[in-house]
């Protein structure tokens, strides 16, 4: 982010810190990476996001949140604490995959089935710098490495298989409202 740029909203799909690839976070102590978590963790609840990475509030930092919970994006979406995660990783558990919904909040209006692995191990550092690691499956999973892909500069879109699984927003809630 440029000095004296204020963040409004996410960065949007074309917006070059969507393709960059994010820098190891250093000094996780230091202000900066404190008010970038303090950043996203505002703007995820003030989304219908389930995860958030730090390029799209402009800030190519390895740092992500992942926070399910139900929305009107995401109705099926399991509870779950929201976890800062910095510097993450992850090792493949199972090499089942599956193609499910996804949509971003840095590429509004659309959705697109995503072929992703079910169960992961993630590795990642606490806010306090302590190893931490989780095991994530089904959807939960599938948050992760959407905001995992953030961090290496791809968008979901990048993974879709066929083009004509890509929809609009509407079409996916009639499609979930059975209309």
């Amino acid at each position: 982010m440029k000095k004296n740029q204020k963040v409004v909203g996410f960065a949007q799909l074309g917006d070059p810190v969507l393709r960059l690839h994010a820098e190891t976070v250093e000094d996780i102590n230091s202000l900066k990476i404190s008010t970038i978590i303090n950043t996203m963790r505002s703007e995820l609840s003030n989304s219908n996001g389930v995860g958030l990475a730090a390029p799209q509030i402009f800030e190519s930092v390895c740092i992500v949140i992942i926070a399910s919970r139900p929305s009107r994006r995401y109705p099926l979406a399991p509870e779950m604490e929201a976890v800062v995660m910095i510097n993450p990783s992850f090792k493949v558990i199972s090499n089942d995959i599956k193609t499910d919904w996804e949509g971003c909040l840095s590429v509004p209006g659309i959705r697109a089935l995503v072929p992703r692995y079910t169960k992961i191990d993630i590795s990642y550092l606490d806010e306090q710098g302590k190893k931490k690691k989780l095991i994530a499956e089904d959807f939960v999973a599938r948050i992760f490495q959407h905001e995992y892909d953030h961090l290496n500069g791809l968008v979901y879109l990048d993974r879709v298989e066929d083009n004509k699984d890509i929809i609009s927003e509407s079409e996916f809630q009639k499609m979930m409202e059975g209309n």
